[in-house]
């Protein structure tokens, strides 16, 4: 059995006196785990850091064994955003989500693209808003996504405030009213393709996607949501995005 396919490193664990095992989200072969002989050596420490986006080659004698990987350096995202404690904290963040939230060796191709983008995107500016609405991509291409178009109850596409938790679909002012205690916050930068964002419109925005991620995604696995997602949330919280 053999593949060779584009990868991003998500995890990165030791293995014996020198190998490494490597989870990582490929294009064409979903989350794949393989073992890199001399991973530990000073050759190819700086490339096996997770976030990096490598070329690798899978090989294994039957299709359900670990096999053994060989890899190629493509780009280092790791290094550009290790002084920076907000992007990588949104850095660990995505990968980890991704690590716990996709079942393995199944081809996820929109997710490997946007992670590969976001990659990228977390090392200009906007990085935050850009990260959240990478979540809510990550929502829909795992069959969970928010309709955030009309209000839900009187398809008026003005004015909305609320995002209902039930449904993941947008509510009015108006409509939402009687029930806002009930409801999530919509920050209004979520209706828009593009724009900036406050430190607590992006905490809000974080509280909506966690909800949904951890209701629809993790709790079916009987999972938390990961440690790395919760400390990026903290440090969205106390405002330190900005």
């Amino acid at each position: 059995m053999e593949w060779r396919d584009e990868a991003i490193i998500l995890t990165v664990r030791r293995h014996g006196e020198n190998g490494a095992i490597l989870s990582l989200m490929t294009e064409r072969h979903g989350r794949h785990a393989g073992l890199v002989r001399g991973g530990q050596s000073r050759r190819l420490k700086g490339v096996l850091q997770p976030g990096n986006r490598i070329a690798a080659g899978w090989r294994a004698r039957l299709e359900d064994h670990l096999g053994t990987l060989t890899v190629e350096p493509v780009a280092s995202h790791a290094a550009a955003l290790m002084m920076d404690p907000g992007r990588l904290a949104a850095l660990s963040s995505a990968l980890a989500l991704v690590e716990a939230g996709l079942p393995e060796r199944e081809a996820h191709p929109h997710v490997f693209e946007s992670l590969a983008a976001l990659m990228v995107a977390l090392e200009g500016e906007g990085w935050a808003e850009t990260y959240v609405r990478w979540e809510v991509g990550l929502l829909a291409d795992l069959g969970f996504g928010l309709d955030l178009s009309a209000c839900a109850a009187t398809g008026v596409t003005e004015d909305l405030t609320y995002v209902s938790p039930k449904t993941g679909r947008a509510v009015s002012s108006e409509a939402a009213a009687p029930y806002r205690d009930r409801l999530l916050p919509l920050p209004s930068f979520l209706k828009q393709r593009r724009g900036a964002a406050a430190p607590e419109d992006l905490a809000q925005a974080l509280q909506l996607t966690g909800h949904f991620l951890a209701g629809q995604v993790f709790d079916l696995h009987g999972k938390p949501l990961p440690d790395a997602r919760t400390r990026l949330a903290e440090w969205l919280r106390r405002g330190r995005a900005a």
